[in-house]
Protein backbone atom coordinates (compact mmCIF):
# COMPACT_ATOMS: atom_id res chain seq x y z
CA UNK A 1 0.00 0.00 0.00
CA UNK A 2 1.01 3.39 -1.08
CA UNK A 3 0.97 6.36 1.32
CA UNK A 4 1.22 9.87 0.16
CA UNK A 5 3.89 11.86 1.03
CA UNK A 6 2.52 15.30 1.67
CA UNK A 7 3.37 16.46 -1.68
CA UNK A 8 1.77 19.38 -2.69
CA UNK A 9 0.34 19.68 -6.61
CA UNK A 10 -0.02 23.08 -7.78
CA UNK A 11 -1.43 24.44 -11.23
CA UNK A 12 0.29 27.64 -13.60
CA UNK A 13 -2.19 29.14 -15.71
CA UNK A 14 -2.61 33.05 -17.76
CA UNK A 15 -6.76 33.64 -17.79
CA UNK A 16 -8.92 36.58 -19.68
CA UNK A 17 -11.34 38.55 -17.41
CA UNK A 18 -13.76 35.90 -19.05
CA UNK A 19 -12.04 32.98 -18.04
CA UNK A 20 -10.43 31.57 -21.06
CA UNK A 21 -7.19 30.57 -21.58
CA UNK A 22 -7.04 30.69 -25.50
CA UNK A 23 -8.91 32.69 -27.51
CA UNK A 24 -11.94 32.88 -30.70
CA UNK A 25 -9.02 31.14 -33.01
CA UNK A 26 -8.36 27.91 -31.30
CA UNK A 27 -5.58 26.71 -29.20
CA UNK A 28 -2.91 28.77 -30.67
CA UNK A 29 -4.70 32.29 -30.31
CA UNK A 30 -2.74 33.89 -27.46
CA UNK A 31 -3.09 37.58 -28.63
CA UNK A 32 -4.99 38.85 -25.78
CA UNK A 33 -2.57 37.50 -23.43
CA UNK A 34 0.85 38.53 -25.29
CA UNK A 35 0.57 42.02 -23.98
CA UNK A 36 1.18 41.33 -20.65
CA UNK A 37 2.94 37.53 -20.25
CA UNK A 38 6.98 39.01 -20.24
CA UNK A 39 5.74 42.29 -17.67
CA UNK A 40 7.68 42.63 -14.60
CA UNK A 41 4.63 41.26 -12.67
CA UNK A 42 4.23 38.02 -14.79
CA UNK A 43 8.13 37.13 -14.65
CA UNK A 44 7.84 37.78 -10.66
CA UNK A 45 5.06 35.09 -10.54
CA UNK A 46 7.11 32.67 -13.13
CA UNK A 47 9.70 32.90 -10.41
CA UNK A 48 7.16 31.73 -7.98
CA UNK A 49 5.80 28.77 -9.47
CA UNK A 50 9.38 26.53 -9.55
CA UNK A 51 11.40 27.04 -6.28
CA UNK A 52 9.48 24.32 -4.60
CA UNK A 53 8.40 21.92 -7.49
CA UNK A 54 10.60 18.75 -8.66
CA UNK A 55 8.30 17.41 -10.74
CA UNK A 56 6.69 19.53 -14.34
CA UNK A 57 3.70 17.96 -16.02
CA UNK A 58 3.17 19.16 -19.50
CA UNK A 59 0.72 18.55 -22.26
CA UNK A 60 2.18 17.59 -25.24
CA UNK A 61 2.17 20.72 -26.96
CA UNK A 62 3.27 22.92 -24.33
CA UNK A 63 6.30 20.15 -23.41
CA UNK A 64 7.62 20.48 -27.86
CA UNK A 65 6.71 24.33 -27.47
CA UNK A 66 8.39 24.61 -23.94
CA UNK A 67 11.88 22.52 -24.54
CA UNK A 68 12.34 24.44 -28.12
CA UNK A 69 11.98 28.08 -26.38
CA UNK A 70 13.93 27.54 -22.97
CA UNK A 71 16.91 25.67 -22.96
CA UNK A 72 18.85 28.43 -24.88
CA UNK A 73 17.49 30.90 -22.63
CA UNK A 74 18.48 29.37 -19.65
CA UNK A 75 22.34 29.30 -21.53
CA UNK A 76 21.65 32.62 -21.85
CA UNK A 77 23.64 34.92 -20.11
CA UNK A 78 21.86 38.47 -21.58
CA UNK A 79 18.61 36.83 -20.16
CA UNK A 80 16.21 38.42 -18.01
CA UNK A 81 16.70 36.77 -14.03
CA UNK A 82 13.73 35.86 -13.95
CA UNK A 83 13.14 33.95 -17.10
CA UNK A 84 17.08 32.32 -17.15
CA UNK A 85 15.93 30.74 -13.61
CA UNK A 86 12.86 29.49 -14.72
CA UNK A 87 14.58 27.82 -17.56
CA UNK A 88 17.16 26.30 -15.66
CA UNK A 89 14.71 24.77 -13.89
CA UNK A 90 12.63 23.49 -16.73
CA UNK A 91 15.89 21.35 -18.22
CA UNK A 92 17.06 19.66 -14.76
CA UNK A 93 13.70 18.93 -13.26
CA UNK A 94 11.83 15.84 -13.87
CA UNK A 95 9.42 16.20 -16.59
CA UNK A 96 6.11 14.07 -16.96
CA UNK A 97 4.95 14.30 -20.70
CA UNK A 98 1.05 13.58 -21.26
CA UNK A 99 0.64 12.28 -24.58
CA UNK A 100 -1.11 9.75 -26.57
CA UNK A 101 0.83 9.85 -29.88
CA UNK A 102 4.57 10.16 -28.37
CA UNK A 103 6.36 6.92 -28.09
CA UNK A 104 9.62 8.35 -25.89
CA UNK A 105 10.61 11.64 -24.28
CA UNK A 106 12.77 13.94 -26.71
CA UNK A 107 13.76 15.75 -24.06
CA UNK A 108 16.15 14.94 -20.88
CA UNK A 109 14.85 13.95 -17.46
CA UNK A 110 11.45 13.16 -19.26
CA UNK A 111 9.21 10.31 -19.13
CA UNK A 112 6.05 9.61 -21.50
CA UNK A 113 2.58 8.92 -20.25
CA UNK A 114 -0.43 7.91 -21.55
CA UNK A 115 -2.73 7.64 -18.79
CA UNK A 116 -5.27 9.50 -16.99
CA UNK A 117 -3.84 12.75 -14.97
CA UNK A 118 -5.65 12.05 -11.57
CA UNK A 119 -3.91 8.76 -11.83
CA UNK A 120 -0.48 9.63 -12.85
CA UNK A 121 -0.60 12.74 -9.98
CA UNK A 122 -1.93 10.16 -7.36
CA UNK A 123 1.08 7.68 -7.52
CA UNK A 124 3.77 10.84 -8.14
CA UNK A 125 2.44 11.94 -4.58
CA UNK A 126 2.87 9.07 -3.19
CA UNK A 127 6.78 8.70 -4.06
CA UNK A 128 9.54 11.39 -3.86
CA UNK A 129 8.89 15.14 -2.15
CA UNK A 130 8.93 18.80 -3.82
CA UNK A 131 5.69 20.34 -5.46
CA UNK A 132 4.06 18.53 -8.67
CA UNK A 133 3.37 21.37 -11.10
CA UNK A 134 0.89 21.45 -13.99
CA UNK A 135 2.81 23.77 -16.00
CA UNK A 136 0.75 25.51 -18.12
CA UNK A 137 -1.57 22.74 -19.53
CA UNK A 138 -4.81 23.01 -19.03
CA UNK A 139 -5.35 19.62 -20.61
CA UNK A 140 -3.63 18.73 -17.07
CA UNK A 141 -5.34 21.48 -14.89
CA UNK A 142 -8.71 20.52 -15.40
CA UNK A 143 -8.99 16.82 -14.78
CA UNK A 144 -6.73 17.52 -11.78
CA UNK A 145 -9.57 20.37 -10.69
CA UNK A 146 -11.96 18.09 -11.10
CA UNK A 147 -10.19 15.16 -8.93
CA UNK A 148 -9.58 18.03 -6.45
CA UNK A 149 -6.45 17.30 -6.30
CA UNK A 150 -4.63 20.80 -6.86
CA UNK A 151 -3.60 22.56 -3.87
CA UNK A 152 -2.29 25.72 -4.91
CA UNK A 153 -3.02 27.75 -7.77
CA UNK A 154 -0.78 30.48 -10.34
CA UNK A 155 -2.82 32.31 -12.02
CA UNK A 156 -2.19 35.73 -14.07
CA UNK A 157 -5.41 37.31 -14.69
CA UNK A 158 -5.13 39.50 -17.87
CA UNK A 159 -7.41 42.73 -18.18
CA UNK A 160 -9.05 41.45 -21.07
CA UNK A 161 -12.41 39.57 -21.96
CA UNK A 162 -11.34 36.93 -25.12
CA UNK A 163 -15.19 36.86 -26.09
CA UNK A 164 -14.31 33.25 -26.99
CA UNK A 165 -11.92 29.68 -26.42
CA UNK A 166 -12.03 27.51 -24.23
CA UNK A 167 -12.69 27.88 -20.23
CA UNK A 168 -10.65 26.61 -17.43
CA UNK A 169 -13.26 26.60 -14.80
CA UNK A 170 -16.02 25.07 -16.45
CA UNK A 171 -19.49 23.78 -15.08
CA UNK A 172 -19.50 20.05 -13.09
CA UNK A 173 -16.61 21.04 -11.21
CA UNK A 174 -17.01 20.01 -7.30
CA UNK A 175 -17.47 23.18 -5.45
CA UNK A 176 -14.30 23.92 -3.08
CA UNK A 177 -13.02 26.94 -1.02
CA UNK A 178 -9.56 29.01 -1.69
CA UNK A 179 -7.97 31.25 0.44
CA UNK A 180 -5.75 34.06 -1.23
CA UNK A 181 -1.83 33.56 -0.37
CA UNK A 182 -0.09 36.33 -2.35
CA UNK A 183 -1.70 39.16 -4.74
CA UNK A 184 0.40 41.32 -6.89
CA UNK A 185 -0.89 44.12 -9.63
CA UNK A 186 0.99 45.53 -12.53
CA UNK A 187 0.92 48.80 -14.44
CA UNK A 188 -1.15 47.20 -17.32
CA UNK A 189 -3.78 46.09 -15.53
CA UNK A 190 -3.19 41.91 -15.10
CA UNK A 191 -2.97 40.61 -11.69
CA UNK A 192 -0.71 37.76 -10.19
CA UNK A 193 -3.19 35.58 -7.90
CA UNK A 194 -2.11 32.78 -5.37
CA UNK A 195 -4.67 30.74 -4.15
CA UNK A 196 -4.51 27.67 -1.96
CA UNK A 197 -7.39 25.25 -1.28
CA UNK A 198 -8.84 25.44 1.59
CA UNK A 199 -9.37 21.95 3.14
Amino acid sequence: MTRPTGRRVTANLVLSLDGRYNGPGGPGDFAAFAPYVSSEVSRRQMSRIWPEATTALLGRLNAEGFMAYWPPVAEDAAADPHDRGYAKWLVDTEKVVFSTTLAEAPWERTRVVNAPAAEVVAGLKAEGEGDILANNSSSIIKPLLEADLVDRLYLLVVPEIAGGGQRLFEDGLPATKWSLAEQEVGASGEIALVYDRAR
